[in-house]
């Protein structure tokens, strides 16, 4: 899938990404196994607007946060979920920009009340529409700009990443959500993908089909280990069968999936 990316400009000095005509994104200084390259902290406005949204300004990293600041008035802050690698500094950019910070979980808003699927947004210039997308975290969001060229956009945070896939955090994730947000996803056809991580897609129709085809394929990976181990095997055993050339530094996050995809075939409550 890092073969279908598209043409962004970046500025090195300042980390900055022209990623579609009303967005922009910073990435973050917080490269991992993870994270890949870090989190991309993204802003969105009209050309010209003096106010912008901001979504997901990512570790608590103050040069980060100053030049996020920087980007305009800062009307709106949105999580796209609650891990830290995306909502460590939301307090802090709260305090430092007098914004609210929306999110799905109430729990990690400021100034405002949660976000709902199906609401619409209208912020520095921008139609925002928020979608309930669960499964890497029951929290999950993305936001769909339709208005952003030609098929629109949509942030995904880490429900669709730029590059390879996406891990569902079992327990708190279910593998059952994130195939029927995918479904969804797929709906939106060939709008622009803004994910969190890793470089902008140009079809997110394509891109949520290949991740259901990946999905599929590990599904039957799984049974075919189940065959082998026998259906109470447990899920390091299925693990190893599975993933068998992972680093150690992502065992946990294969773990988790094969969690998922448990869960998922034998209909754990």
């Amino acid at each position: 899938m890092a073969d279908d990316v598209t043409q962004a400009s970046a500025d090195p000095a300042t980390r900055w990404v022209t990623s579609s005509a009303l967005t922009r994104y910073r990435l973050a200084p917080n490269p991992g196994p993870m994270s890949l390259d870090g989190t991309n902290s993204y802003v969105i406005a009209t050309p010209g607007s003096e106010s912008v949204v901001v979504v997901d300004p990512g570790p608590l990293d103050a040069e980060h946060l100053a030049e996020l600041a920087g980007a305009g008035r800062v009307e709106l802050i949105i999580l796209t979920h609650h891990h830290p690698d995306h909502s460590e500094a939301a307090e802090e950019f709260h305090r430092m920009t007098g914004a609210p910070v929306r999110a799905l979980d109430s729990k990690l808003c400021l100034g405002a009340g949660p976000l709902g699927g199906g609401e619409r947004l209208d912020a520095a210039g921008v139609r925002i529409e928020v979608l309930a997308t669960p499964g890497h975290t029951a929290d999950s969001i993305s936001l769909h700009l339709p208005d952003d060229g030609e098929h629109g956009s949509v942030l995904t945070g880490d429900t669709i990443l730029g590059r390879g896939t996406t891990v569902i955090m079992f327990p708190d994730g279910r593998l059952g959500d994130y195939l029927e947000t995918l479904r969804q996803l797929e709906a939106l056809g060939p709008a622009t993908v803004l994910p969190a991580h890793g470089p902008v897609l140009p079809d997110l129709g394509q891109i949520s089909r290949a991740y259901l085809a990946h999905r599929e394929e590990r599904l039957d990976q799984v049974r075919a280990a189940l065959a082998q181990l026998g259906q109470d095997a447990p899920i390091a055993a299925v693990t190893d069968a599975v993933y068998t050339d992972i680093d150690g530094n992502v065992r946990r996050a294969a773990e988790n999936s094969v969690a998922a995809q448990l869960d998922y075939l034998r209909g754990w409550a």
